[in-house]
């Protein structure tokens, strides 16, 4: 989802660009979530703080997002081709 959000709001950037930038901003999510400071966990206790933020770290994320992001530049690189083939 990441990937495809980032893909809309920057239509001209290559697919490599738009798969590191979403890559890291979820690893960088992912990561803040070893980081408790009372401001960010007050952040967290809202319902889209909590839902953006999430709550703890898991590094089996870490894969997810690696994966659905490989399975988004799939599908970005079938429907372009698709287009102009």
């Amino acid at each position: 989802m990441v990937f495809f959000g980032f893909a809309v709001l920057f239509p001209r950037w290559p697919t490599r660009t738009t798969a590191v930038v979403a890559l890291l901003f979820c690893f960088g999510i992912e990561f803040s979530q070893v980081y408790h400071a009372p401001w960010i966990d007050a952040i967290r206790a809202t319902t889209l703080g909590g839902l953006v933020l999430g709550f703890s770290f898991v590094w089996s994320d870490l894969l997810c997002y690696s994966v659905g992001i490989a399975v988004g530049v799939f599908i970005d690189g079938w429907v372009v081709r698709r287009r102009l083939g």
